[in-house]
């Protein structure tokens, strides 16, 4: 699965993308391997306010219940609902359609520490060898 570009990604998994003041929020292809047959997620509401760092999500499979952090503090503006229902298209397009939620961001520092596609696929072959 080729993974954007464009987005910035965090050594625990996330991948995001910022445009207007809109970060778009996911998990990567890796973590969704990892975590193996998703069962339920819980998705937060719209107009949660978040702190940076702050746990946003929760993905429970049947091998492990991993948590989504905030990389920005921000106001969660919209919500990937139907995921809460079935999560498929996290699995098959987390890059796409499988978004979770969408910040409208009030602090974007985080952002900019998130690092870019090469140094993210450096951190995964270190992280096999």
């Amino acid at each position: 699965m080729a993974r954007p570009n464009n987005a910035r990604y965090s050594a625990s998994h996330e991948w995001a993308t910022l445009e207007d003041g809109l970060l778009t929020l996911g998990i990567t292809d890796h973590a969704i391997e990892a975590l193996g047959d998703i069962v339920f997620i819980d998705l937060p509401d719209a107009g949660r306010e978040l702190e940076r760092g702050e746990s946003t999500i929760e993905i429970e499979s049947v091998k492990a219940v991993g948590e989504v952090y905030a990389p920005v503090s921000g106001t969660i503006e919209a919500v990937n609902d139907g995921l809460g229902d079935d999560p498929a298209p996290l699995v098959s397009d987390p890059f796409g359609a499988g978004w979770l939620v969408k910040i409208r961001v009030s602090d974007d520092a985080g952002f900019g520490e998130m690092i870019d596609l090469d140094a993210y696929e450096t951190l995964l072959t270190s992280a096999e060898e």
